[in-house]
């Protein structure tokens, strides 16, 4: 199928993001013809998190100080713990997840990934699921949170965990060909 065929798509991901929360995504949008560039806070390599160890590592296509969503048709923004609190700690990351918005281009987020959104303040009137661990930070930042597999609001796409990643990988194929 190539749904998303002369599609880009950025992924924006660090160190300690959850491996399957962006491979099991990458893989589908990759079958669906999409481009897929892996953007991160460093060049060389990033390290993922599997069963709570670390694991397998992704090179990576460029930093996002190099990076700009124009060049992009849509955001992958993958969970784990560590991967989204280093995300959101860096001005650049933020500011790159906001020009998504800014520009009404689809992004898709899962798990903790939707911390970044919070700093981004992209949140506010949002129908959004997540990991439900983070769920009182996203309704304290104006998000209207709610447990299911895949929730999708205007241009955001949301899932909660790995188990939903095939209802959420099915989802961002058909959203991000839109």
């Amino acid at each position: 199928m190539s749904y998303l065929k002369n599609r880009k798509i950025a992924v924006l991901a660090a160190d300690g993001y959850e491996q399957s929360e962006l491979d099991s995504p990458v893989k589908a949008l990759k079958e669906a013809g999409a481009e897929i560039h892996i953007i991160s806070l460093k060049t060389g390599k990033i390290r993922s998190i599997k069963d709570h160890e670390w694991s397998d590592s992704i090179p990576v296509d460029k930093t996002v100080a190099d990076a700009n969503s124009k060049d992009y048709n849509a955001l992958l923004l993958p969970g784990g713990v560590l991967n989204p609190d280093m995300l959101r700690g860096d001005k650049k990351a933020v500011a790159f997840i906001k020009s998504f918005f800014d520009e009404g281009k689809p992004v898709a987020s899962i798990c903790h990934g939707p911390q970044t959104l919070i700093e981004a303040e992209v949140v506010n009137g949002k129908k959004m699921t997540s990991y439900p661990s983070i769920s009182k930070d996203l309704k304290n930042a104006g998000a209207h949170w709610v447990d299911e597999e895949v929730v999708t609001d205007g241009n955001l796409t949301t899932s909660r965990n790995p188990n939903d990643l095939p209802a959420f990988n099915k989802r961002i194929v058909e959203e991000f060909a839109k």
